[in-house]
């Protein structure tokens, strides 16, 4: 047996287990594992307990650690199961797995007809169908069981079963099992029963029924469980039971497991019959349950699998297997590793009830260590199921709910993977509940059991919400099975069990089986066809798929990388691509694979490559183009594929070979440009001479043509393109500027409407485009609209002149002038021109002179007097020259009496108890006031004092209340003082931290920031970096009491930061540093590496990181690298990799993987490795070639960048015109364009210069063809020749000028008598007059290099006879139509007859002949042509009728849509691929005849027809269509309405955030719908968004704007878009509320505060006119539109004045009182009895809240903490200590300021006693550690070690530890001589221990 992780030592490991095969017999098994081991393990297959050895059918490949065993041609013995047994001097393993060889199908004999005859097609043939099932049975062990299944089908199904995948037969023997036939009743089907006769414990399984047909087969299965008969006590009680299981003979294996993890041990057995199997764990059996699974693997061994292994866990497991032959035990010892951080309680079983809740304890050792929670391998988060609470240590989980799936284990981890595990069960209707998820192989049966509490009851199973079939489903008592036999993809989903309202679910998950892909095609060949085809055979792969499969045929254009489809077919054979398979013209290379269901064979490839061309179709044609002179004329068209194109001007070609040309030196340019299938050419700058110029293109399959047409260019205004408004102020220069796009147009300037006339002071001047309006010097009356107004355009100018500004000198501020009544009032403005105007105003209105006002004028001064001033003179006065304004406020006061302070209102702030002062001075000491609150008199009281002094009166509150706050006035005659007094609380403060507190804590740690409050019921803000945070599930806030709390319960580094606590008057302030744990680098331990490779090859640097999350960078030669295609970085777990491809030379140099704590440093070199000559191997034999003809030298070298020399007969080869040296990659290429014999010799390429550099050489000879026969082509041809006749013998050689000789019979002939010969050129001839019988015989031509012979017979002719006749031809007009008939012999004469008229070749007629056929060719056939054709041969004739039909008229260029403005004129052009009759075409509108309408008529110029539509209308638009016989075109006309114009356009904005903006546009048009759009978003109307339309005016009003709302502005309509600038400026910051007077105690904290109208704002805060910067006791922080100036422990020399300025604006001053802290003792502290071991308190009060107080103990300082704990509540300040020892009795002294108090503290001390003693005798290895560990009744307590009486020392030997009240002696390497008795004293106890040393 063998565990499944932790095993010690490098004992033979299978990562891979061998898969069990079935196979056909004949076919191939093949059987494959993975087995490691440090020696690597020696692996033997076996079979039945014999080793094999390798044969004919079986071998052993081994590839690595892969071991595998192949068995060819299967047989029925080779059938069982077969073992790899593994074995090295660590240990032996053991991996099996069953080999089932099945018999193939045998066809159906078919019964004779007369007994079994068969039903017609359809009559209830069919696949076989389960009628009843087999149902799944639980029985005890020796009990019969019989499985019955019924099967209805036609033809009668046959029926078998199998075991778990196996046949019956290989299972069991014959005497175990039975199987029963039978029939269903009435003869519906059949039936086979199994009985199995005494069932055994392995019979347990899967048991499946399949029924076949020729029409498809079916299956259903049963589970079988055998359960062993409960124990029956023997009947004599003193007979002892026998023992369960035999001792163990050898030592236990041992195996380690953390704990919380899981341990497997797996135990592989053999015998027959099959054993059975028992676990056991310490003698004890174990059953199934939640944390321990048993089950049998894939490969037949037996599995124990302990879950979340805990300390109970440990101890001997037994696996013990027996049947009849006899039994066997393995074992192995499982120990439980404990971790060192333990929970302090954990987690106790619970349960409970369905629909109820189920609660989870346990106690961590520290609160602030984070837990999770998990069931089972699911991480459990907070939701409403599973609530989850912390209180201090305690962890608890509340399942809400229940259910049956929530029954299960439950885990509670801490950091580190230290967990607390528990089961929760869940009671209800189901017992036992489906396991979460279940994966299965597909083709296993999966069996699915549910156990209920009631038995019998029925329940309800589904996949996805869908009933399962019911053949699935059975049930026997509680039990409820689903089994599923030969499970497929479609069987995966979820699967669900219901009784009533209780359910479970598992999630079924169907893994496929990895198939083979199909073999690839074989012999593919490459043959170039006739006319533009290429011709591809292959054969089918060898051995055929098992599968249907097709052929996928690409193709790929050479020179690129891309592979495209072509098609697929099903059968192998030959395949013509012709070129409309490929879209562009170029060189294919092509390749095939085969495709099935389970994959791609590779790729095969056809050696060569095929020149193709696709055939060109015209898409878009030419049109004709009209442009203006000077422009470029564009023509385009568009092909169906990608060819190249010739383009023509006047008839004239144009040159493609260089994108840009000239027709002629001095004449028309051009461009010439083709974009994929889209050729254009540019004709550049027409002139008026080109127009008509005709343009035309060329391509095979197209051609295509257009015309120039060259308008006259009109004037237009290049500048400006809008209207300009400028200012001036007068006398200076006005320039107004318009350019025209021609030079030396006439224009005409108009001012106001009215045309201008040249002067003096206005001159007009034009140079060349640019004409110009010129004011030398600008008066008021020049202010206007200008307009330079040419042929129907216009630019638009206003022109605004102004006087200069006046400037007012003094006052520059705000006057407030006082007097009283009848005094003279003066007030002076002095402006800056003395002539300038001014305009006096008073509240707004503008005032005239009068007795009582007099204005007066000298020089620059301009005054206003009022001689008498009155009261109802005062107000506010404003002296406004020009833009300027003075401001003046008089006030004018009765003699009466009035208020001198306060001139305004008076706002007082205050807190509870305080005393406030209101202080009114009037101007007469006799003056009575009234004081009222809140518009009711006040009384004077104890509470609110009235006193008068002098001029002063004065209102007191000695103890302000809130009740207080409201408005006093103190009112005199018709004037008043008012008052505002605010009455808060008093602040809130903090009562610590007092100073800053600094954190720092690792990822996962809980922090606690916790303030404490001067108030319980305060308010307070968080704020993290100056941003207030929110509540979330990383972040908590906490109330408790005066105490608030921010938590972070598992911190991030990203959680750290500045922390502010804000209780609104006062400031905490913490700094949390969160740090993650070190990244380091595991893997390579050597932190600088040299490493060596060859290049070009593949380089991997790797490192393993951990955690394994870290971020590493790359860096070579000290700069960062990024990913590319020669450059990868990977990530997987903890491993990071960098890897190079392809590396290179200079690929070399230091990689550095770093961390950000660690790095490990690279060294690679790369070595080039020699060049070499790849091909070929010999030398190339020498190369003959004639001359002219092209010569290419080509070798291929190891590396694509090594030079080379090329040189001829040892002398270096020069590029030249006719020769050229070529690189291709790895290629070197020497080209002869022509050769010549000058080139004829030794060529040798060289690698490089250097002596013995490798080389190539090539032998070239040069010499001219020898003279070959070309025609015939047949080296014998046999001549017919008739008596009397001449003969003549014709032979065509290759080149004119060889002689040739005749000959006859052997005899050569001369040119003489009859016999004549000739030669004219590359002609010979020999004819032989009036031919006679003797002159039949064998005739040579003998050429120097070739021959022919002609069989020659002189016959009279045999007589004609037609072997083959005409045949009817039909044909379309234009086409052409071939007649062709056979005749013998072949060499008779023919004659051809149209209509009874001999025919005569010519254009249209053409006869040939090709050996006995005779052929007639009528070319364009027409109409016309109809008629009866004849061919007369002698006596005989053949006849055939030709039948020509009318040709459909299609067109080639169809209508276009078209879009037109109103009123133009249209026409509408189509071309026909024909030149039709008249009325051939018709033109429609909207399907119906065009109606009767004198602005249309039709034209037809030979293919083209035209529409005309003149003045076209809206009415005009819709859909227009030219219409033949045989097609139709359509287009859709469109027609735009007049021109929209904007007569008032848009104008830019700016305005101030919050305020409103406005735009108007008023269009030429009225009743024009359009949207309005800001920033290219729609506005709609709303309450910030008001659109109004009124005649031609558009209105937009936009309020309340932000700074985000700048943008552009639009308004479109569907012809006319205006659009302007909303510009949104930032207002200016403001001081909303500024600092108060504060007045703290010496101490405390003071706080400034002034609130901003803006948050985004810097402010500087100053005290007595210095800056302040932040320091440890001054804060300066800002919170929102807040700004706060923090003094913490303020001392007296920080009083002062305190003001805050933001830009320019300043806020303050506001004073700082600091006062004096008097504190005394009110409470003192009290003398303290206590004995040891308990506490003491000790209590003092002081007469200050806030007085921070220390504590000593006998002279030391105290601080909270551990046993000590310091707390004070307001005035009353506590110590408490716990665990009191003798040495804390001392005087104990608390201190305050200079006050301070003291009392004794008296501790009775207890005896020391021991609570644990050490055990009295421990057995220790030899060479280990022994520890020795006592536990005393108190921490601090002195215990003394001894050895026989000896005090032990500390030292290298001894170890003496405490840790509170516990106390260990430490023995190093133990040795003989430590045996012995050690003894720990403790006071008057003692204890002792007798150490016994064992050796290993």
């Amino acid at each position: 047996m063998k565990a499944g992780s932790g095993a010690q030592g490098s004992p033979p490991c299978f990562l891979r287990f061998p898969r069990p095969v079935r196979v056909v017999s004949g076919g191939e098994a093949e059987l494959q594992c993975v087995v490691l081991g440090e020696p690597p393990p020696i692996v033997v297959w076996e079979k039945g307990g014999q080793p094999l050895a390798a044969s004919e059918r079986l071998s052993f490949p081994v590839d690595g650690a892969e071991h595998g065993l192949l068995l060819s041609g299967a047989l029925p013995t080779d059938a069982g199961v077969y073992v790899c047994r593994a074995r090295n001097a660590a240990g032996e393993a053991y991996a099996a797995a069953a080999v089932t060889v099945l018999e193939p199908p045998a066809p159906e004999p078919e019964p004779p007809a007369a007994e079994h005859p068969l039903p017609p097609p359809g009559a209830g043939e069919g696949a076989p169908v389960f009628l009843t099932g087999p149902g799944s049975q639980w029985v005890l062990r020796g009990a019969e069981v019989v499985l019955t299944c019924q099967v209805g089908g036609l033809p009668e199904p046959t029926l078998y079963w199998e075991k778990d995948g196996m046949a019956l037969d290989e299972v069991w023997d014959s005497s175990h099992f039975a199987l029963v036939p039978g029939c269903v009743e009435g003869g519906r089907g059949v039936s086979l029963a199994l009985r199995i006769l005494a069932a055994r414990l392995p019979d347990s399984g899967v048991y499946v029924c399949h029924a076949r047909n020729p029409h498809g087969h079916a299956q259903a299965g049963a589970l079988l469980q055998v359960h062993q008969p409960p124990e029956i006590p023997p009947a004599d009680p003193e007979e002892a039971p026998p023992p369960v299981v035999e001792p163990l003979k050898c030592t236990p294996k041992t195996f380690w497991v953390n704990e919380g993890k899981h341990a497997k041990f797996r135990c592989y057995v053999m015998g027959k019959p099959e054993p059975e199997i028992e676990w056991h764990c310490e003698g004890r059996p174990l059953q199934p349950d939640r944390r321990r699974l048993m089950y049998r693997d894939r490969d037949g061994g037996f599995v124990l699998k302990v879950l979340y292994c805990q300390a109970k866990d440990r101890g001997l497991y037994v696996c013990a297997a027996r049947n009849s032959a006899g039994q066997t035990l393995s074992a192995v010892q499982l120990h439980v590793k404990e971790p060192r951080l333990r929970f302090t309680r954990p987690l106790q079983d619970v349960e409970g009830r369905e629909h109820g809740i189920a609660v989870l304890e346990c106690k961590v050792p520290n609160s602030r260590i984070p837990t999770a929670w998990f069931r089972e391998d699911q991480r459990l988060l907070p939701c409403h199921k599973y609530e989850q609470i912390e209180e201090g240590t305690v962890r608890r989980l509340i399942i809400h709910r229940l259910k049956a799936d929530d029954d299960g284990v439950y885990l509670c981890e801490m950091r580190g993977r230290v967990r607390s595990v528990a089961n929760v069960t869940v009671k209800g209707p189901i017992l036992k509940r489906l396991p979460r998820k279940l994966d299965v192989l597909e083709g296993e049966n999966a069996v699915l059991l549910v156990e209920t509490r009631e038995s019998g009851i029925e329940g309800r199973w589904s996949r996805d919400g869908e009933d399962l079939p019911v053949t699935c489903q059975s049930n026997s008592g509680h039990m409820h099975a689903l089994v599923l036999p030969g499970v497929t993809r479609e069987d995966a989903g979820e699967i669900t069990f219901n009784v009533g309202n209780s359910r479970t679910t598992t999630l079924l998950r169907v893994k496929c089986v990895k198939h083979s892909p199909p073999g690839p095609p074989m012999l593919a060949e490459m043959f170039k066809g006739h006319k533009n085809t290429v011709l591809l055979t292959w054969k089918p792969p060898e051995p055929a798929p098992e599968t249907p499969f097709i052929y996928r045929l690409e193709r790929q254009e050479v020179g690129s990388d891309d592979w495209a489809q072509c098609f697929s077919i099903e059968k192998a054979g030959a395949v013509e691509v012709p070129g409309d398979c490929v879209p562009a013209e170029g060189d294919y290379r092509f390749r095939v694979c085969t495709v099935s269901e389970h994959g791609r064979s590779p790729h095969v490839m056809f050696q060569g490559s095929a020149h193709l061309v696709p055939n060109a179709r015209l898409v878009a044609g030419l049109e004709d183009v009209q442009v203006y002179a000077g422009e470029d004329a564009v023509f385009s068209l568009d092909l169906s594929t990608i060819i190249q194109g010739t383009w023509f001007l006047n008839g004239q070609e144009l040159a493609s070979n260089a994108p840009e040309g000239q027709v002629e030196p001095g004449a028309l340019r051009y461009r010439v440009e083709q974009k994929g299938l889209q050729h254009r050419l540019i004709l550049q700058s027409v002139k008026h001479q080109d127009s008509g110029a005709l343009v035309g293109f060329s391509c095979p399959g197209v051609q295509d043509s257009a015309a120039l047409t060259i308008q006259e260019s009109p004037v237009h205004i290049l500048s400006p393109q809008d209207r300009v408004s400028v200012t001036f102020t007068t006398s200076e220069r006005v320039v107004l500027t318009c350019e025209l796009s021609r030079v030396d147009f006439p224009a005409s300037w108009y001012k106001d409407g009215q045309e201008v006339m040249e002067s003096e002071s206005l001159v007009v001047k034009v140079d060349g485009h640019k004409h110009r309006l010129i004011l030398p010097e600008a008066k008021v009356r020049d202010s206007g609209d200008f307009e330079c107004r040419t042929e129907g355009v216009s630019a638009f100018f206003s022109v605004t002149v102004r006087d200069p500004p006046v400037h007012i000198l003094e006052p520059r501020e705000h006057v407030f002038v006082h007097a009283i009544t009848s005094e003279c009032v003066m007030l002076t403005c002095e402006v800056d021109q003395e002539d300038a105007a001014v305009c006096w105003y008073k509240d707004g209105q503008e005032v005239e002179e009068s007795d009582f006002l007099v204005l007066e004028s000298d020089g620059p001064h301009r005054r206003l007097v009022l001689p008498a001033a009155q009261p109802p003179d005062g107000g506010e006065f404003q002296c406004v020259a020009g833009d300027e304004r003075a401001y003046f406020t008089v006030t004018i006061t009765d003699v009466s009496s009035w208020i001198v302070y306060p001139s305004g209102k008076v706002y007082v702030a205050a807190v509870r108890l305080e005393r406030v002062v209101l202080t009114c001075e009037l101007c007469r000491p006799w003056a009575e006031v009234r004081w009222t609150k809140d518009g009711e008199e006040v009384a004077e009281s104890p509470s609110l004092l009235l006193q008068k002094e002098d001029t002063v009166r004065r209102l007191v509150l000695p103890a302000v209340q809130l009740e207080d706050s409201g408005e006093y006035l103190c009112e005199i005659d018709d004037e008043s003082a008012s008052f505002t007094v605010t009455v808060t609380e008093p602040p809130v403060r903090i009562l610590s931290p007092r100073d800053e507190v600094t954190l720092i804590a690792v990822s996962l740690e809980c922090v606690v920031l916790q303030c404490e409050l001067s108030r319980v019921d305060a308010p307070v803000r968080w704020y993290k970096d100056g941003l207030e945070v929110e509540e979330s599930e990383v972040l908590v806030l906490e109330s408790d009491g005066p105490r608030r709390c921010l938590v972070l319960p598992a911190a991030q580094p990203e959680d750290g930061g500045e922390f502010v606590c804000d209780a609104g008057d006062d400031s905490a302030f913490f700094t949390v540093t969160v740090t993650a744990p070190p990244e380091r680098i595991l893997h390579p331990a050597a932190r600088t590496l040299d490493l060596h490779f060859q290049a070009p090859g593949r380089v991997e640097l790797r490192c393993e990181v951990a955690p394994a999350g870290s971020q590493v960078r790359w860096y070579k030669d000290g700069l960062e690298v990024e990913a590319s295609d020669t450059l990868q970085l990977g990530a997987e777990g903890p491993a990071r990799t960098l890897i190079l491809p392809h590396a290179q030379p200079e690929d070399a140099g230091e990689y550095v993987c770093e961390t950000h704590d660690e790095a490990v440093t690279f060294n690679v070199s790369l070595a080039e490795s020699p060049v070499q000559f790849l091909a070929p191997e010999t030398a190339p034999s020498p190369l003959c070639v004639a001359p002219g003809d092209p010569v290419v030298l080509s070798c291929e070298l190891s590396r694509a960048s090594a030079p080379v020399l090329w040189s001829h007969n040892g002398r270096p080869v020069q590029e030249s015109e006719g020769l050229e040296l070529q690189a291709e990659g790895p290629r070197r290429l020497l080209c002869i364009r022509a050769a010549d014999p000058a080139h004829t010799g030794l060529y040798t390429c060289q690698c490089g210069a250097a002596p013995g550099a490798p080389s190539l050489s090539f032998t070239l000879q040069v010499a001219e063809p020898p003279v070959r026969v070309v025609a015939p082509e047949a080296a014998q041809l046999r001549v017919r020749s008739t008596p009397g006749g001449d003969l003549e013998l014709v032979v065509h050689l290759s080149g004119p000028g060889s002689p040739v000789r005749w000959y006859k019979d052997g005899e050569r002939l001369a040119n003489q008598g009859r016999v004549q010969l000739e030669q004219a050129g590359a002609r010979q001839v020999l004819r032989v007059r009036g031919a006679q019988s003797r002159d039949s015989g064998e005739y040579l031509c003998d050429a120097p290099h070739d021959s022919r012979i002609f069989l020659v017979s002189v016959e009279e002719p045999p007589p004609v006879k037609l072997t083959s006749e005409l045949t009817p031809l039909t044909v379309h007009e234009g086409d052409d139509a071939t007649f062709r008939c056979e005749v013998s012999p072949a060499d008779a004469d023919v004659t051809w007859l149209r209509n009874g008229v001999t025919v005569t070749p010519g254009p249209q007629l053409e006869i040939t002949q090709n050996g006995s056929n005779r052929i007639l060719t009528l070319r364009d056939c027409q109409l016309q042509d109809s008629g009866t054709v004849t061919a007369r041969a002698g006596t005989v004739a053949t006849s055939a009728r030709l039948h020509v039909r009318e040709a459909e008229l299609l067109f080639l260029r169809r209508l276009q849509d078209m879009r037109v403005d109103e009123g133009q004129d249209v026409c509408l052009e189509a071309q026909t691929g024909r030149v039709g009759a008249a009325g051939a075409v018709r033109w429609v509108r909207g399907g119906e005849p065009l109606p009767q309408d004198a602005r249309l008529s039709t034209a037809q110029d030979g293919h083209i027809h035209r529409l005309f539509i003149h003045g076209v209308m809206l009415a005009d638009q819709g859909t227009y269509g030219c219409e033949s016989h045989h097609d139709r075109t359509l287009a859709r006309l469109s027609v735009r309405p007049k021109q929209l114009r904007a007569l008032r356009s848009l104008e830019d904005v700016t305005i101030i955030e919050g305020g409103s903006a406005t735009f108007q546009l008023e269009l030429s048009q009225e009743g024009v719908a359009g949207e309005w759009a800001r920033g290219g978003v729609r506005l709609q109307p709303g309450p910030k968004c008001h659109i109004h339309a009124e005649g031609h005016s558009h209105h937009l009003v936009l309020s309340g704007l932000g700074l985000a709302d700048s943008g552009c502005v639009s308004f479109t309509t569907d012809s006319l878009r205006c659009a302007a600038r909303l510009t949104v400026r930032e207002a200016p910051v403001t001081i909303v509320r500024g600092p108060q007077d504060l007045e703290v105690t010496e101490g405390n904290t003071a706080t400034f505060e002034c609130e901003l109208s803006q948050a985004l704002a810097d402010v500087t805060w100053e005290k007595d006119g210095c800056t302040l910067t932040p320091s440890p006791r001054l804060r300066l922080q800002a919170l929102g539109t807040r700004r706060l100036l923090q003094l913490r422990r303020c001392c007296p020399s920080d009083a002062g004045t305190y003001s805050c300025t933001v830009g320019t604006i300043c806020a303050g001053p506001a004073r700082l009182v600091v006062r004096e802290r008097e504190v005394a003792i009110l409470s003192k502290l009290r003398l303290v009895r206590a004995r040891e071991g308990d506490g003491a308190t000790f209590e003092c009060t002081v007469s200050e809240a806030e007085t921070t107080g220390s504590w000593q103990l006998g002279g030391r300082p105290l601080k909270s903490g551990g046993r000590v704990r310091i707390r004070q509540e307001g005035k009353k300040h506590m110590l408490l200590l716990s665990e009191l020892r003798a040495e804390d009795a001392g005087e104990v002294c608390f201190q305050a300021g200079p006050a301070q108090s003291a009392a004794q503290l008296e501790v009775e001390a207890l005896p020391l006693q021991m609570c644990r003693r050490p055990p009295r005798e421990k057995t220790v290895l030899l060479g280990r550690r022994a520890v020795l560990e006592v536990t005393v009744s108190r921490s601090g307590g002195h215990v003394c070690w001894l050895r026989e009486g000896i005090e032990l020392c500390p030292g290298d030997k001894y170890e003496l530890r405490s840790h509170g009240p516990t106390h260990s002696l430490v023995i190093h390497d133990v040795q003989p001589e430590d045996e012995g008795t050690y003894c720990c004293q403790a006071g008057q106890d003692s204890a002792h221990t007798r150490l016994l040393v064992e050796g290993e």
